[in-house]
């Protein structure tokens, strides 16, 4: 009695099940790149059982053809394999199916006179190995395919043979099992690179976890990352450090700019409003729930500085910190505030630190434009001077008398305020002679009883002097 079923429905009988079972199956499976040997032993009643097969399939490289089915006149090859098969195990397959019934029905007399009926099987590079050949082709004698494809790496390898032989059932084992588990970046790209071989349903979950829908996904999760670096996380430092460096790492600079710009105009916001409400005359007085507001405004003002502060260390080191430069430029209210704050005594023992982080913001914009590292045009150099000088010279003239505990913070101010204004310098020496003559005279502050201890003063106003008086340079053009 012949092994074989012929029902298409159930197309390999329940004792050769019982013989190929799944723990075997799983074994193979996982094994996609052993040798070949180990792939191609036989099964009795089963895969590559010469008695009771009724195909012979030759396996070989063909690096000119994807995917070829022939019938030839047994040639030989010297990378090649032959195994014994079952009609009825590789009817699972759509493309044995459509082969085997063109076959049978116009050489069925040939067939009853042989003991197997011989077909080729070309193996490209890009349809698989050999071996990932022999993984499919004995999967076709399981119905037990969960238990087989037990890695992203194996169903990767026999993925493009199970869609070459149009193998339905583990296709779809593949799919479902790469939807469902990790991957690496390499297993990334070869699954991509086998999407476009898919039906649109089959790669839908697929091209789900790789494409995004929304045009501007990418931008929203930058804007969550940058207010999620502000909140009061128990850790903030290491949160900070990591957004700091996916921004260095992302691939468009623009969005990482439309970001930081969103965020930075956000926190300036907080900080501007916050001030003002400090400096309103309704929120003056001594009354208890009075002196709460202007606690809280002065520490909202504080921590939101101070998440400024990182905002445009972040724009400067991606060099994308014009619009900050130019927003800053136009901050006269703002800085007014802050000046008619710094004259009272009521933020030295609330938060002793605010005019330092708000002339680190300062600093660090006008560093980078004194360096070249962003570029603006004279008017915005010039009206940055101006509004920021009476700020600086205010944080100095009024700066915390000296405690012992305040020691190390008033150095820091100190060398804050000398950088400052030095930097402030460089920039009024980039302007013309008018506008410079202008600021300089605003920047006498500067000076000590020693006129030594202030080579930064002196220089600039000899270079303004020297070139004063210089012959005029004008050329006239016929």
């Amino acid at each position: 009695m012949s092994p074989y079923n012929n029902n298409s429905n159930n197309p390999i009988p329940k004792k050769r099940h019982r013989i190929n079972s799944s723990t075997r199956l799983s074994s193979l499976s996982s094994a996609a790149d052993s040798s070949v040997q180990l792939l191609s032993s036989p099964i009795s009643g089963g895969f590559n059982d010469a008695p009771t097969a009724d195909i012979l399939l030759r396996l070989f490289h063909d690096s000119d053809s994807l995917s070829s089915i022939a019938e030839t006149s047994d040639p030989s090859s010297s990378d090649e394999l032959q195994v014994y098969l079952h009609s009825s195990a590789l009817c699972r397959a759509k493309y044995f199916s459509a082969l085997f019934s063109d076959r049978w029905s116009k050489n069925d007399d040939d067939r009853k006179k042989l003991n197997y009926q011989k077909v080729n099987l070309a193996v490209s590079p890009k349809s698989g190995s050999i071996n990932s050949h022999l993984v499919v082709l004995r999967l076709l004698y399981s119905e037990d395919l969960s238990n087989a494809v037990n890695s992203a790496a194996t169903a990767i390898s026999i993925l493009p043979v199970a869609m070459k032989l149009l193998f339905d059932d583990l296709v779809k084992q593949c799919v479902r099992f790469l939807e469902a588990v990790p991957w690496s970046e390499e297993e990334e790209e070869e699954i991509l690179n086998l999407v476009p071989f898919l039906s649109e349903e089959e790669s839908k979950e697929l091209l789900a976890r790789v494409s995004t829908s929304k045009s501007d996904s990418c931008e929203q999760m930058l804007d969550n990352l940058l207010v999620s670096a502000k909140q009061n996380h128990p850790n903030l430092a290491p949160v900070k450090a990591f957004v700091a460096r996916l921004l260095r790492e992302f691939s468009s600079r623009e969005s990482a700019r439309r970001a930081l710009e969103k965020a930075f105009l956000m926190s300036l916001k907080v900080v501007k409003g916050s001030l003002e409400e400090y400096s309103s005359p309704d929120f003056r007085g001594d009354h208890a729930e009075t002196e709460a507001i202007q606690r809280l405004n002065l520490h909202t003002a504080l921590t939101n500085g101070k998440h400024l502060v990182w905002l445009v260390e972040r724009m400067i080191e991606l060099r994308v910190a014009e619009m900050a430069v130019k927003e800053w430029s136009e901050q006269d209210s703002f800085a007014a505030d802050l000046q008619r704050a710094f004259r009272d005594d009521a933020w030295r023992n609330i938060v002793p630190g605010l005019p330092t982080v708000v002339l680190k913001c300062t600093s660090k914009l006008a560093c980078a434009v004194a360096s070249g590292n962003i570029l603006v045009a004279r008017q915005v150099r010039m009206k940055f001077v101006k509004d920021w000088l009476p700020v600086l010279i205010i944080c100095k003239d009024n700066a915390s008398p000296v405690l012992p505990s305040h020691k190390p913070v008033l150095h820091s101010s100190t060398t804050l305020y000398l950088e400052l204004e030095e930097i402030f310098l460089k920039i009024i020496s980039t302007l013309p002679m008018d506008d410079a003559q202008e600021l300089l005279q605003q920047c006498l502050s500067f000076s000590t009883r020693d006129s030594e201890d202030c080579p930064h003063l002196i220089t600039a106003f000899n270079t303004w002097f020297r070139c004063a008086t210089r012959p005029s340079l004008s050329t006239s053009f016929s």
